[in-house]
């Protein structure tokens, strides 16, 4: 077993005026995902070969775009999260939806919302979105992977008990309630799995893709990032503990759908669409001819 390393979820705390402002990792993890994210629009708009010739927006127009993948991502991943996993509660305690500073974010709701908002970007700017929806594809993985170290930081979103060597002893008494086990409990470092997978391998196949043309073929790197995070956050839920809400003494693993042996939790039953949904993106991209070069 490998204790929790000693690492404070907060950067540094101000104390001003009776207040106290603090710059956490999670915040930090948001911030510089967005801002390489930006960065990495801005090259591939300056790089018109990647495109067959032309890029599909101009270099200043991802700044701009910048506050509408904001907006998507904060009010679409709180949304999400209030429907997806705490619908009673929230519908019981409607003031508290909009604390996202209590916690509380789905990457499922925040991707729906970074979809509308994109879309309407370019229909407001006269931008083809399967090409920008290509862009943000290859741009985001970086900021999943941050976000999931992130919350390794802070000690959330741990995976399931287990035995193996490389299990983390994660702090606070939710994390040590390990029905059967005695002393510690060591768990999954699911958080760092999925840095793995939907950040650095997902991101390491699109740069490829990219540099090997793949921008030439409308929709291919977005079924790729789409499929590919399904396939990733699919796999992981085998190993990630399923939210408490879903928990009961006959379902212990947290199933939505199945038994309590056999079944898909809720992060599986909201990545096998994605998964679909992006091999038809990819299928379609490849019965095309690329963009000429």
């Amino acid at each position: 077993m490998i204790p929790f390393p000693d690492i404070s979820p907060e950067i540094f705390t101000l104390h001003l005026f009776g207040l106290s402002l603090s710059l956490r990792w999670y915040a930090l993890a948001y911030l510089v995902g967005l801002l390489v994210g930006w960065r990495i629009l801005v090259m591939l708009a300056r790089r018109p070969a990647l495109w067959g010739g032309r890029a599909p927006f101009r270099p200043e127009q991802p700044e701009e775009l910048l506050t509408w993948v904001i907006l998507g991502v904060v009010l679409g991943g709180r949304l999400g999260f209030v429907l997806f996993y705490e619908p009673a509660y929230y519908m019981a305690n409607p003031s508290q939806i909009l604390q996202v500073w209590n916690g509380g974010m789905s990457f499922h709701g925040g991707f729906l919302g970074v979809v509308i908002v994109s879309w309407l970007y370019c229909r407001a700017n006269g931008i083809p979105a399967l090409r920008l929806a290509d862009a943000l594809g290859v741009a985001t993985p970086i900021g999943l992977g941050l976000g999931r170290l992130a919350n390794f930081i802070n000690a959330e979103l741990w995976g399931r008990p287990t035995d193996l060597p490389w299990g983390v002893i994660f702090p606070g008494e939710a994390a040590q309630m390990c029905p059967g086990v005695t002393g510690l409990c060591a768990r999954h470092p699911s958080q760092l799995y999925e840095a793995a997978l939907e950040g650095v391998l997902l991101a390491l196949v699109l740069f490829v893709m990219v540099r090997r043309g793949a921008l030439r073929w409308p929709g291919l790197c977005l079924g790729v990032f789409v499929m590919g995070y399904g396939l990733s956050r699919f796999v992981v839920e085998f190993f990630r503990q399923a939210d408490a809400q879903f928990i009961t003494p006959d379902n212990p693993l947290g199933h939505v759908i199945g038994g309590a042996v056999w079944g898909v939790t809720m992060g599986q039953l909201l990545s096998l669409p994605m998964v679909l949904i992006g091999l038809v993106f990819i299928l379609r991209a490849r019965s095309r001819a690329p963009v000429a070069a």
